[in-house]
């Protein structure tokens, strides 16, 4: 009997262990991994949602550069340098390349509503982070996520706090809340769809939303699709 007993305590404590939620640090490491494409290329748009107008884009993946090539005049590439910590965003425009100051993350790229720091999902490589809730929910699609909060290393950047639901099937990032240093939500991320390659969750198109800080309002939506990666030599 008091083995029986000792049994059943060890399954119990066994499955109470399974069960324990990860820490916000490797949920942190689902989302970037999901990002993180070896040796990928992706072409795909910008589009803004109230004038309909497009900007094609075409994105190179490795384990050490994010690249965003931009064809139309003026030509331009933006490339997120992963080796760095911080990651580092540079520009390259006219053939001259310099690193963008975090006081211009919040600047617009090729004028849509749509800034450097969305770009480059910096914020997914900051090191600050907690678990909020271990058993979050979307409420419309009921999908079971993680829901962490990363904080800026400074207070130099377009975000300070950062809210992301990432996917507990994928791990990749379901919806995404960005805060000013006075706690006021400054933008709204959501993904809608998302592709599976090389066993990896890549992103396949995501809305992000600007917002008014003072009524809380919509202000602006631009919309990133890309179509499926493919793999260089």
């Amino acid at each position: 009997m008091k083995r029986r007993l000792f049994l059943a305590s060890l399954a119990a404590t066994a499955t109470r262990a399974e069960e324990a939620p990860p820490t916000a640090e490797y949920v942190l490491s689902l989302v970037r991994r999901s990002y993180a494409l070896q040796d990928h290329k992706m072409t795909g748009r910008l589009r803004d949602d109230e004038t309909g107008r497009e900007e094609p884009l075409e994105l190179t993946l490795s384990g050490s550069v994010m690249r965003f090539l931009f064809k139309n005049d003026p030509p331009e590439i933006i490339h997120l340098d992963l080796t760095t910590t911080p990651a580092t965003l540079y520009q390259v425009k006219a053939g001259s390349s310099s690193q963008v100051p975090l006081k211009n993350a919040a600047d617009p790229v090729r004028g849509m509503d749509f800034n450097y720091e969305d770009l480059s999902l910096r914020f997914i490589y900051w090191k600050n982070v907690k678990m909020l809730d271990a058993d979050a929910r979307i409420t419309a699609a009921r999908i079971k996520c993680w829901l962490i909060r990363v904080n800026a290393p400074d207070v130099s950047g377009p975000y300070y706090t950062v809210d992301l639901w990432v996917h507990k099937d994928s791990g990749g990032m379901a919806k995404m809340e960005a805060y000013d240093r006075r706690g006021k939500m400054v933008k709204r991320f959501e993904v809608r769809k998302m592709q599976k390659v090389d066993g990896a969750t890549a992103l396949k198109e995501m809305m992000v939303e600007s917002l008014n800080q003072t009524s809380g309002d919509v202000k602006g939506r631009t919309y990133m699709t890309l179509d499926a990666p493919v793999k260089q030599n």
